[in-house]
Order: structure tokens, then C-alpha cells, then sequence
């Protein structure tokens, strides 16, 4: 898995492009600036941007060609980007996070409950969370996102692994994509916004 993420993020281009997820913007222009973490955060487009809007970002992936891309990208901006390789399961940090944003965060099945919960625990109290993943229906769809249906997500997943979070919204809905070369066309999703309880 480390190995196929590494050479996506090797290409010259930015896999997903390099501007934000439209949902992470939308949803993170209503909150007052503060601090955010960003797992799974690949090539940086989404931290870059909460960068440029004077948040205290913190990001990590598991893929070294993803730092390697992301810092190079945050660098355009004269921005510098805390960025981090390692695994979620590993993360560590003291410090407790306004916000945390999963964008496209598909971790396998096997840990995914585990690690949401244990990414939660970086989150203040009434800390907002931004979601946007890929759902169930999204299977067979050439827009992207995993070809193993226990990494995708619908309502109930959301609620469990989630629990304890007072959800905002939360949704499944179809959208088109147009992110760079590997999130392109009619997509099924699952959003939320929630503030830890």
C-alpha cells in the first residue's frame, strides 16, 4: 500500500491537483482561524490552503513522495508547511487541534475504526470536524477511491466510528469531481461536519 501511494505522489503532476477539496473550503471558510490537523493529507492542497489562510497547520501521511510534493507545493506560496511521515496509528501530538479534516481518509478496515478514534483524540472539546470520503456506491465509478467496499463509507459507518461527535451535517451525496487526474467525474460521497462533544 505504501509502495503504490509513493509512486502515484512521484509523478510529476499533482495526483488530485493542487487546490483544495471544495467541501473542506467551503465548510473551513465559516470557522474562525485557529488550528487544524490533516491525516492522510498526500500532497498538501488542502493544507497549503488553510496555510494561506493564516491557520496553524499540522499534516501527516505515511508516504514520504507525499511530503516531499507537499512541502514543494506549499514553497510556491513562500508558505512553510509542518508536515510529518508517519503512520496514523503512530501519530502522536500533545497538543489539542480546533479542527481536524478528513479529505478522502480511507484507511483499511482493519484499523480505520481504530485509528478515527485515535485521531480524535487530538481534538478539542467542541473541535470541528470536515469530512468528504468516498461511499459505498461509489464502487465501480471511474471517478476514484477504493476497489475494496469495506474502505468506503455510508451513514451507519460514519456513526460508529464517530460517535461521540454532534454531526452538523451528514450526508451521501452525488457529486462531479474535478481534482487533478485520479478524482475525475460523477462521484458518491459521504460528508459531515460535527463539533466534538
Amino acid at each position: 500500500m505504501k509502495d503504490f501511494w509513493n509512486q502515484r505522489y512521484d509523478e510529476e503532476s499533482y495526483a488530485y491537483g493542487n487546490a483544495p477539496n471544495v467541501f473542506f473550503k467551503q465548510q473551513l471558510d465559516k470557522l474562525k482561524v485557529g488550528s487544524i490537523l490533516l491525516p492522510a493529507e498526500g500532497e498538501g492542497r488542502n493544507a497549503v490552503y488553510a496555510l494561506s489562510k493564516g491557520w496553524e497547520v499540522l499534516a501527516f501521511d505515511f508516504s514520504e513522495s507525499a511530503m516531499v510534493k507537499a512541502k514543494k507545493l506549499a514553497a510556491t506560496y513562500n508558505l512553510n508547511l509542518n508536515y510529518q511521515v508517519i503512520d496514523a496509528l503512530k501519530f502522536n501530538t500533545t497538543k489539542k487541534f480546533d479542527v481536524i479534516a478528513f479529505c478522502y481518509v480511507h484507511f483499511p478496515a482493519a484499523i480505520r475504526k481504530k485509528a478515527n478514534q485515535h485521531l480524535l483524540k487530538s481534538l478539542k472539546p467542541n473541535g470541528h470536524i470536515i469530512f468528504e470520503a468516498f461511499s459505498k456506491n461509489q464502487l465501480g465509478k471511474p471517478s476514484g477511491g477504493p476497489k475494496n467496499i469495506d474502505m468506503l463509507y455510508n451513514i451507519d459507518d460514519v456513526k460508529d466510528e464517530f460517535n461521540g461527535i454532534n454531526f452538523e451535517i451528514l450526508e451521501e451525496k452525488e457529486i462531479v469531481l474535478n481534482e487533478g487526474l485520479y478524482h475525475n467525474g460523477d462521484a458518491s460521497v459521504i460528508r459531515f461536519t460535527g463539533t466534538k462533544a
